[in-house]
């Protein structure tokens, strides 16, 4: 395994830094803007911000790419992105918030762009499934970690908002000094989501409710948190524990998955995401010790989803097509990313925090109804590509996938 992964140790460090950042900064904001009684609408709005940003920057990304070069890009995005998380520390408005978060998330898309297209130039068909597999366990891992800070910094001073821009910044120090020759500009990927659902209606539909429920979790949850009694090292703790969740639940998911109709599997995972998410709410309503077991059961069906969608579109694209349909399941994730945060918030200003959890579950049951319709009108494919867990980054990593070179 380590000399599989020799090759890209310094593009992992560099994805370390990254993600422990950007996760410290992902929930210190929310967390911020609650403890300086920003509205559920304002909170709302900034998640938005984000996720548009994202979806605008793995479209534009790659063109920057190519224009300037895989380090010039990864460099320019790191410094902007970490002085954006400087922005928000000194100046406390959502009006100066809002701008900042749409860019960052323009600067992660493209980042995610560098580092996965850097990643699959040094994977051979060999090794790509080892080096995914690492990539995604160093994805959770250090998002985790991120999240955990909050619970050792202060969220009302400089000192979080200052590590935070440290570890994004130093990001590009192990990509700027790697010897790795640098990859091929990325391709264009054009993106139909018309074919998309004439070839996996679930799949597409799957992934714009994906993150049309897991939006507002990232963006919301650490309100959710604070308003039900949590202090920072307890609201840190809360969404590690939902991220470990996910970690715990991924593979099997997956692997049930790739036994029976995928189908099936997903509609069994929205029933416990609506689960627990309904358990979650009647934690905020007077049973706090159901919080800890329903954050890991959200966690464990939530997260998991995106990839079993994923999976279920790839059983039917054809060989050379698995790139394209994987930029559209991640666009189609970012733009339900988007709108979440806004739905969710309007429902917390007028039903109160515990409802963010039932809109979750109310995304989550709808998208079971679906999924029961698509599965009475539409039979099992015969031949399935194995399940591979995927996180929700740039639109290159279908490239790094090992389903992309398979042949049915």
């Amino acid at each position: 395994m380590l000399k599989t992964l020799a090759p890209v140790l310094a593009l992992l460090a560099s994805v370390a830094l990254l993600l422990m950042g950007n996760g410290l900064q992902g929930t210190l904001l929310p967390l911020r803007a609650q403890l300086e009684a920003f509205g559920a609408l304002e909170i709302g709005w900034l998640g938005s911000a984000y996720f548009a940003g994202f979806a605008l920057g793995s479209l534009v990304a790659p063109r920057f790419v190519r224009r300037v070069g895989h380090i010039r890009a990864f460099t320019a995005l790191a410094a902007i992105a970490s002085a954006t998380v400087l922005g928000h520390a000194l100046a406390v408005s959502a009006d100066v918030w809002l701008p900042l978060r749409a860019l960052t998330g323009f600067c992660l898309a493209g980042l995610y762009v560098v580092m996965e297209s850097w990643l699959n130039a040094q994977a051979t068909n060999a090794t790509r499934g080892a080096i995914l597999a690492v990539y995604t366990t160093v994805n959770l891992t250090v998002i985790t970690l991120g999240q955990l800070l909050v619970a050792v910094l202060e969220p009302q001073t400089f000192v979080p908002f200052a590590v935070a821009a440290m570890l994004i910044a130093l990001a590009g120090v192990p990509l700027a000094l790697t010897t790795s020759k640098p990859p091929a500009p990325p391709d264009r990927i054009g993106v139909d989501p018309r074919w998309l659902y004439r070839i996996s209606p679930v799949g597409l539909v799957g992934c714009f409710a994906v993150g049309l429920a897991n939006g507002p979790f990232w963006t919301l949850a650490p309100a959710f948190a604070v308003a039900n009694g949590l202090d920072s090292g307890g609201v840190g703790l809360f969404m590690a524990l939902v991220v470990l969740g996910g970690a715990v639940g991924q593979w099997p998911a997956g692997r049930l998955s790739d036994k029976l109709d995928r189908r099936g599997v997903i509609l069994g995972v929205c029933l416990l995401a609506a689960a627990a998410g309904a358990a979650l709410v009647l934690a905020a309503l007077g049973r706090p010790e159901l919080l800890a077991y329903a954050a890991v059961a959200f966690g464990a069906s939530a997260i998991p989803l995106y990839a079993l969608c994923v999976a279920h579109a790839n059983d039917f694209v054809q060989p050379g097509e698995f790139v394209q349909a994987s930029a559209g399941l991640l666009l189609a994730s970012a733009l339900g990313s988007a709108l979440g945060p806004l739905l969710a918030s309007v429902v917390m200003a007028r039903a109160g925090s515990a409802s963010l959890f039932g809109f979750t579950a109310a995304v989550h049951l709808l998208l079971a109804a679906f999924v029961v319709y698509r599965t009475c009108r539409r039979a099992a494919p015969e031949a399935k590509a194995p399940f591979v867990a995927v996180p929700r980054t740039s639109t290159g990593l279908g490239t790094l996938d090992p389903r992309a070179g398979k042949r049915r």
